[in-house]
């Protein structure tokens, strides 16, 4: 088994036992892909809610709108509120969290499971092989969703 790691702002798609791993989601959301019949699997980790909060767009990566591709299930993870009171970045996971649950909607991709908000961070763990996630939590420890 092989372990891949997909960045911020960045997805990866991939097949068989891969592990696709996102590390230290904050404010930021991981989107899980999976088709069970094919073992094939994207794990996305988006920053921004939407195109317009940036002012470089090249990569869609970034924005749930653009990185979410159609898919038969997702899975959502983050989402955090990792900043302190008067940050101008306040609620800025949520607001991923909801253009993310917007952008399934509009593909018709069901949300099967989630593990979004708090005030931790959390790593995620995609194993291809059997569509399995694992959430590492700071606070709440290891578990699958």
């Amino acid at each position: 088994m092989s372990e891949r790691l997909v960045g911020v702002a960045r997805w990866a798609v991939d097949q068989g036992d891969t592990v696709l791993v996102t590390l230290g989601l904050g404010s930021c959301v991981a989107v899980a892909l999976y088709d069970p019949e094919a073992k094939v699997g994207a794990l996305l980790h988006l920053m921004l809610p939407s195109q317009q909060m940036a002012r470089d767009r090249s990569n869609p990566g970034r924005f749930p709108e653009t990185a979410i591709p159609a898919a038969l299930a997702a899975w959502l993870v983050g989402g955090a509120s990792m900043f302190g009171p008067g940050v101008a970045a306040m609620g800025m996971g949520e607001r991923i969290v909801v253009a993310a649950r917007q952008a399934l909607a509009a593909a018709h991709v069901p949300v099967v499971a989630e593990d979004v908000h708090d005030r931790y961070g959390r790593s995620v763990y995609f194993h291809l092989d059997d569509g399995r996630i694992e959430v590492r939590s700071v606070a709440h420890g290891q578990r699958t969703l």
